[in-house]
């Protein structure tokens, strides 16, 4: 996000004197520019200027020689003979190890209670057998420069005749107590990541005077020089097969030669990068930036010497690698506009950088460059914003180029800084000049000022709406000729349309609607009723909605807490166990994920349920009982589709395309519960969560919208083989729509669950297309008196007990009002390969007391059913 310092942006707007970084964030809130934060002063406390008195050399016993100083700064002096050493000198003794300033030097002290940046507090301290009262500081200290050797010595920043007297507080005149406020620009107003974007928002806003940056007549030359035949040859070769638009349509380069290499960068110029949070470089390279952040023109400084024209603009090769300033080798990719030169008379052999991205290492200034070839182009904000993308480098370059650079201020940046270099680094500007400029000027856009107030429901009068307009830049004509400048006569008739043309620093004014949005922005948006819409009547949650709802609070009340998890995925079904041929790790993989170790979209709801399980035990969740309802994504049978253009409505053969581009999406339930599902208490020892609750934790899935799920012994990874259960929706070929029971212990040791996890997972969108139309009826109550009744069977050890159960009920008919198996029982009486199993029966009739031959009658139909189904007999 752009800084915004004060001192900065009153160089090109009027600041009141005494204006805050939160008057600035006020002012600038109105006009739709949000403040992100307020970056307070870099450096606090006491930061005086010093003069050094004396300068005593002391060699150490470690080889090091420290310098102990005593420095007059002013009122801050220690009074003669109360001083922390003696001394018949008004000053404070000091320590310090850097050896570039002399007595009579005028310097920048940080006494006891400042605290500069890291944060380093200064105090009093002894040390090298003195006192040190502070410390003589050098840029990088202070946070203005990366010098760490040399203390900063004003006669040599400031000239001998402006040094301020020693006592003088020294944050104002290094620019160090100021707040600095960043603020949040939205990316279709590209043109406030720049202090001159930013000033010219401040002046809509308090009505400021407001001195353009970006026009040539405000140069301190007062224009540019035309292009010259002799400006060092650029080419732009690209027929743009992938865009609609050409990469690049402005290239301007010019030369200075004979920079000193060794120049540093002015100490204001250093101190207005580092509150933009940038960090200094080199003379060229910040020169550079911090043009880029006052008027929002990227540019980039090459090393002329190891250019070889002509550059050439082009897409870049398959196979084409390049290393950029990061020293990050790069493959290319054919997308990619690159900055190109021709060695050897190659043309366009060598690739210098990224178009608007990142310049190449091969041609960067170093601390050897004295010739400085300057580029200030304007590209596609499509193509820069891929590459930057593809790459995955969003440098400040990059962030303007996207969000779209003034087309009319290539000229104008480079001017600056061969301004800069000149005045700075002693080069000479060549009078060589090259623009290549295709740009075309914004097209006008019909518009009705009416338009206005019927969109946003304020009255604006015309005169405000077209006064508004001239004040972002527009040119505002009547609509019959829209190449004229505005005049009163058509642009003040009441009823005549107009032609508004935007600015060039506006690329995202296309339409009437913008217009309205600018006015309404301008005018101020406390300008707009608040009124709140009359809601139409609806209709409620639809069927399923209330359904889900239902199973969600069906299954907290059954004891489980519902979670949500990221539904990305990556080596789950390894861990899980699932074989190669299991239809649930065919996962769609995602093209850009959001973490390389999880790149695909889930199968089944236990895929990341799983994960979560095991995140909660491991933060000390001892009883564990967890429940999601969710899509998954089953791409079977999915087809690719292209996408149909945004000019018209897709034709219906392209609907359906899309459609079966689709994956499959239905939504599932799934529960996973370990440790105690009963604790330890004072009615007896407590119980853990088995295979049975995870069933039963289904069955309450379908009970609550009127389902019996039907249960039998299955095999599905990642449960146990031998403590898994199918759960079915009953009729015709019983279809299984879930499992449920004990997870195998291999998958719970790779998913780091405790042994013996049990887990349930049911597709619901299967088990709401089977719950009843109707709603459920409620049976009278009866008020007759039940009849109890127990019967034991005898089957075969390998009979499921569900499937008895279902006989039993079956048997027993409407006059079953309850039916559990309450006891198991294997024996020699029985026989090898027999269980016993024993059913309670509560019955009873909605019209009479139940006789003795009724409730006899039931149990023999039992009897007889079961031995038809189960083959069971009677126990004797």
């Amino acid at each position: 996000m752009p800084y915004v310092p004060l001192t900065w942006l009153a160089e090109h707007t009027a600041v009141p004197a005494g204006t805050t970084a939160a008057d600035l964030a006020a002012a600038l809130v109105r006009v739709g520019l949000e403040e992100e934060r307020i970056v307070p002063p870099q450096v606090t406390g006491p930061l005086v200027v010093g003069r050094v008195l004396t300068v005593a050399k002391e060699e150490q016993k470690n080889g090091k020689t420290i310098n102990y100083c005593r420095v007059d700064v002013g009122a801050h002096n220690d009074a003669p003979g109360t001083g922390k050493e003696p001394s018949h000198l008004p000053s404070r003794g000091i320590i310090c190890g850097a050896h570039n300033f002399a007595e009579g030097d005028h310097v920048v002290v940080a006494l006891p209670g400042a605290v500069l940046p890291g944060p380093f507090p200064i105090a009093s301290r002894k040390t090298y057998g003195h006192v040190s009262d502070g410390m003589i500081c050098s840029a990088r200290e202070l946070g203005i420069g990366e010098d760490h050797s040399g203390i900063i010595v004003l006669e040599r920043m400031l000239g001998a005749d402006a040094v301020p007297a020693p006592g003088t507080d020294a944050l104002g005149l290094l620019g160090l107590g100021t707040e600095v406020l960043e603020i949040n620009v939205t990316p279709d107003r590209g043109y406030c990541f720049a202090m001159r974007g930013v000033a010219r928002e401040y002046s809509h806003a308090t009505g400021a005077a407001f001195t353009d940056p970006g026009l040539p007549e405000n140069l301190p030359g007062g224009g540019v020089p035309a292009a010259t035949p002799d400006g060092f040859p650029v080419e732009v070769d690209d027929a743009a097969p992938l865009n609609r638009v050409p990469g690049c349509d402005r290239f301007v380069t010019r030369v200075v030669r004979g920079v000193d290499p060794a120049a540093p960068s002015p100490e204001w110029l250093q101190e207005r990068l580092v509150q933009a949070g940038m960090r200094p470089i080199s003379l060229a390279v910040d020169v550079t930036n911090y043009v880029m952040l006052d008027l929002g023109q990227p540019l980039h400084a090459y090393d002329l010497a190891k250019v070889a024209g002509p550059i050439v603009v082009r897409r870049a090769v398959a196979g084409e690698t390049l290393t950029t300033l990061d020293d990050a080798e790069r493959r290319l990719d054919p997308e990619d506009l690159l900055i190109t030169d021709s060695p050897g008379g190659a043309r366009g052999a060598r690739v210098l950088g990224l178009a608007g991205v990142m310049g190449g290492a091969d041609t960067e200034v170093s601390a050897t460059t004295t010739d400085v070839l300057i580029e200030a182009a304007h590209f596609d904000p499509v193509s820069v914003a891929r590459t930057a993308r593809r790459h995955k480098l969003p440098t400040e370059a990059a962030k303007r180029f996207e969000r779209g650079v003034d087309t009319a201020l290539q000229a104008v940046a480079a001017q600056r800084v061969v301004d800069l270099l000149v005045a700075h680094g002693g080069g000479t500007a060549d009078p060589a000049v090259s623009d290549l400029d295709t740009t075309t000027a914004p097209a006008p856009i019909v518009f009705d000022p009416a338009e206005a107030t019927r969109l946003v429901g304020v009255a604006y009068p015309r005169e405000q709406v077209l006064d508004l307009l001239r004040q972002i830049g527009c040119a505002v004509a009547p609509a019959a000729d829209p190449a004229t400048t505005a005049d009163d006569d058509g642009a003040d008739d009441a009823t005549a349309a107009l032609a508004v043309t935007p600015p060039t620093w506006r690329p995202d004014l296309v339409g009437p609607a913008h217009l309205v949005e600018e006015v309404a922005r301008l005018a101020g948006y406390d300008e707009i009723p608040s009124v709140l819409p009359t809601a139409p009547a609806g209709h409620g949650l639809t069927t399923a909605q209330r359904q889900r709802r239902d199973v969600a609070r069906a299954l907290a009340e059954h004891g489980l807490t519902q979670v949500l998890s990221y539904p990305f995925i990556g080596d789950v079904h390894d861990k899980m166990g699932l074989p190669a041929e299991d239809p649930r790790r065919r996962a769609l993989r995602l093209v850009n994920p959001l973490a390389d170790d999880a790149p695909a979209l889930r199968t089944s709801l236990l895929d990341t349920l799983l994960d979560t399980a095991r995140r909660n035990v491991s933060r000390g969740a001892a009883e564990l009982g967890v429940f999601e309802i969710g899509l998954v994504t089953r791409p079977d049978g999915l087809v690719a589709g292209q996408g149909p253009g945004v000019d018209r409505r897709p034709t219906d053969a392209e609907l359906a395309a899309l459609r079966a581009a689709v994956p499959a999406q239905p939504r599932h339930v799934a529960g996973v519960l370990a440790g105690p599902r009963v604790p330890d208490g004072v009615w007896g020892p407590g119980r853990p969560a088995d295979w049975a609750d995870a069933v039963e934790a289904a069955r309450v899935v379908a009970r609550t919208v009127g389902v019996d799920l039907g249960v039998r012994a299955g095999a599905q990874e990642p449960w146990h083989p031998g403590r898994c259960a199918e759960l079915v929706l009953p009729g015709d070929g019983e279809r299984v729509v879930g499992h449920a029971g004990e997870l195998h212990p291999t998958a719970c040791e790779a998913l780091e669950l405790p042994a013996r996890t049990v887990a349930f997972e049911v597709d619901l969108d299967a088990v709401l297309a089977a719950s009843p139309d109707e709603p459920l009826q409620v049976a009278p109550v009866s008020t007759f008196p039940p009849a109890k009744e127990d019967v034991a069977l005898v089957v075969d050890a390998a009979v499921p007990a569900g499937e008895v159960l279902a006989a039993v009920r079956e048997g027993a008919g409407e006059l079953a009002e309850e039916v559990r198996l309450f006891d198991v029982f294997t024996g020699e009486q029985l026989g090898a390969g027999k269980k016993s199993l024993a059913f309670a029966l509560r019955l009873r009739a909605a019209d009479h007391t139940l006789t003795a031959e009724e409730t006899a009658a039931v149990r023999t139909r039992i009897v007889k059913v079961a031995g038809q189904r189960v083959g069971a007999v009677l126990r004797s």
